[in-house]
């Protein structure tokens, strides 16, 4: 069985791509107003939201369960559309080496999607691949697509 491994997940939405580029991209902070999956962020270094290597602490729903982790941002791609982040602390450190998280907004023709996609490596063969974390960013997708359809 492998360490390491990719969970990739691609969401269909009826909000612009621009509408969902912009409030991964520049508002962030916003997120925990958009679904009920996200109770608490927190800015905990860094200059605001939005800079490269700004450090969040995130409180969310997964699996049924409180969820406490540190996110970092290591990339914003605007020409294709693409964050990177890297999930730590928390709920990730005890089964989880590295666990990167790659956004991405898709258009083809007037639709978009959204990619989300996962990079670990597990502590150790006994640890179940992340599909919990998975399940929340794709059903999160659709909680949020209902906001941005409504702003």
């Amino acid at each position: 069985m492998a360490l390491k491994g990719i969970l990739s997940s691609e969401v269909s939405v009826h909000a612009s791509a621009s509408k969902w580029f912009n409030l991964f991209a520049k508002e962030l902070h916003n997120v925990q107003n958009t679904t009920d999956r996200v109770h608490k962020t927190k800015l905990l270094e860094g200059d605001d939201w939005h800079s490269i290597g700004s450090i969040k602490q995130w409180t969310d729903i997964v699996d049924g369960k409180e969820s406490h982790y540190k996110e970092r941002l290591d990339a914003i791609d605007e020409k294709n559309k693409t964050i990177i982040y890297t999930l730590f602390d928390g709920d990730f450190n005890k089964d989880y080496n590295t666990f990167k998280l790659l956004f991405q907004v898709i258009e083809k023709g007037n639709h978009a999607f959204i990619k989300w996609t996962i990079e670990y490596e597990k502590v150790n063969e006994n640890v179940e691949p992340p599909y919990g974390f998975m399940d929340h960013f794709t059903k999160s997708t659709k909680e949020i697509d209902v906001f941005l359809l409504k702003g």
